[in-house]
């Protein structure tokens, strides 16, 4: 199912099981947040279609962590830059993914974005702010509810700091990764 969340903005959400994937029109720019889980490759393929978006036209994909429900469907984009806060490939300790390269978070260079470091859920959480739209991924969801800190790559020691942040932020849009 796509929504429109601002003339820029969609969210594809699926079925089965896997994150929100979120498509961000700029002027010169087609990205997308987060690209789901394996189940959902083909319906992802077709939610684009209906945009009018094929994968090959897709520039960048940011990662919001590394858990396999964002981020196994990195390869039908084999013409955008991949950017996440990780220090190694993705199938390190994804196996279900094919090796891709992740550039760094911090060499993201889209002004309008601006990008928060938030560990908890995971050690390399990370949140978007763009324009009055917060992009969660899964720290933060409806309704004031947080992500796990129950994994072995959780933080939870950080977590409350990363909430704390979020509460600092203006926003008038959530969009978390579930």
């Amino acid at each position: 199912m796509i929504k429109k969340i601002s003339p820029e903005v969609n969210a594809i959400d699926f079925n089965n099981y896997g994150s929100i994937v979120y498509l961000i029109q700029l002027k010169d720019k087609k990205i997308l947040i987060d690209t789901s889980s394996k189940e959902n490759s083909k319906s992802l393929v077709q939610y684009l279609k209906q945009l009018n978006i094929l994968p090959k036209d897709i520039d960048l994909v940011i990662l919001t962590h590394a858990h396999y429900d964002h981020i196994e469907n990195v390869n039908l984009f084999s013409k955008a830059e991949i950017y996440g806060n990780f220090k190694e490939s993705i199938n390190e300790n994804h196996s279900r993914t094919p090796v891709i390269n992740i550039n760094p978070i911090e060499k993201l260079n889209i002004k309008e974005f601006t990008i928060y470091k938030t560990p908890g859920h995971t050690k390399e959480d990370i949140i978007i702010l763009y324009k009055n739209i917060l992009f969660s991924g899964d720290v933060i969801f409806h309704d004031g509810y947080t992500g796990r800190t129950d994994f072995p790559e959780s933080m939870p020691e950080r977590m409350k700091d990363s909430l704390k942040l979020i509460g600092t932020l203006k926003f008038d849009i959530l969009c978390p990764g579930h």
